[in-house]
């Protein structure tokens, strides 16, 4: 599988929590109370930011070399870290078992079930990372 390793910047918020920001990805960001816990909501966010990017057929930007990223001077820098995510457009057959109706319900509003369930999952977990980035 190949990986993209690109640095993330985590700040201080006002309000103590941490937020995470890539300074070659805009739009891209994390947000956590520690951390640790920024630096794993970072991974989730490169991960569907980057599936996002190659499902829209942009180009992945090149990763700025972490001894080479520069901060605006009034962000409070707690750390500058680097974090990884697939980057494959490989895709993987499955075997699953879903209810008949179900997939009839699939079936009626598209030609091709696999590409639905997929975008159908991506649109879950990017639902699910803005929950978190809410909670």
């Amino acid at each position: 599988m190949v990986q993209r390793t690109y640095p993330v910047v985590i700040e201080v918020g006002e309000t103590g929590r941490f937020g995470g920001f890539f300074p070659d990805l805009p739009g891209c960001g994390a947000g956590g109370d520690t951390v640790e816990a920024c630096h794993a909501d970072a991974q989730a966010a490169l991960t569907l930011h980057l599936a996002g990017m190659i499902e829209d057929g942009d180009p992945l930007p090149e990763p700025t070399p972490l001894g080479d990223v520069t901060v605006d001077p009034e962000v409070r820098v707690a750390a500058i870290l680097l974090v990884s995510a697939p980057v494959t457009g490989r895709t993987t057959r499955l075997n699953i078992t879903m209810d008949t109706t179900l997939v009839a319900a699939i079936d009626s509003v598209t030609s091709n079930r696999s590409a639905w369930l997929a975008e159908a999952a991506l649109r879950a977990l990017r639902d699910r990372h803005d929950g978190a980035d809410r909670g």
